[in-house]
């Protein structure tokens, strides 16, 4: 279990994923240009569609860190999984809508942190975050990225969406900045508050359930 490590047994297997595994932050940096591509054109997924698609960097962390010897990140981020894809799969198709600037601002800035999360990268240079970031690698930038698309949308029409990714931005949030040292994952706590008064704010689209 995660909580029988200590800080610096997490640490270093989180700067393991992150280097170990460039290649595949890269493609995930890929996977969410084409996400971003496809809103910033006009086109709108159905709920369902961007639910899963969402949901699967959130497996990715799960995979990688159950090789890496880490099975609470493992176990906790397939239960995340699990509970968001089930979310989804409920849902209708009508499709997503751009939310209000109060959401649709935060929700970019979170996109942007969790897509140059500058942290657990070892040799990059500033610009390599851009496209090497570990981001759908270890949890806090994979939760920002998918949190701050989550705004983005509206909190994609659910309550219960956005308060499960809340509740696990909260605790990775304060994991990372309180037991690692990682001051920066505070901005994942308030990317949480954030989540969490979209579930009940008015403003956004129309919710949905």
């Amino acid at each position: 279990m995660v909580m029988d490590l200590s800080p610096e047994e997490i640490l270093s297997g989180l700067i393991a994923i992150a280097n170990d595994w460039r290649l595949l932050a890269v493609l995930w940096h890929g996977y969410f240009l084409i996400f971003v591509l496809t809103l910033v054109s006009g086109v709108r997924p159905t709920r369902r569609v961007a639910g899963f698609f969402l949901a699967l960097p959130i497996a990715s962390v799960s995979v990688l860190a159950w090789i890496n010897g880490n099975p609470f990140n493992g176990a906790s981020f397939a239960l995340i999984t699990v509970a968001l894809g089930a979310i989804a799969a409920g849902w209708s198709r009508l499709r997503v809508k751009v939310a209000a600037i109060q959401l649709a601002v935060p929700g970019v800035l979170l996109i942007l942190f969790g897509w140059i999360y500058p942290h657990f990268v070892e040799g990059a240079r500033p610009f390599e975050y851009l496209y090497a970031a570990p981001t759908g690698l270890i949890p806090c930038p994979t939760l920002s990225i998918v949190i701050g698309f989550t705004l983005v949308l509206g909190g994609l029409g659910s309550r219960s969406w956005c308060l499960v990714l809340a509740a696990a931005g909260l605790f990775y949030g304060v994991f990372g900045a309180v037991r690692l040292g990682v001051m920066i994952d505070m901005v994942l706590i308030l990317g949480a508050f954030a989540t969490a008064y979209a579930a009940f704010s008015p403003i956004g689209p129309h919710r949905f359930d």
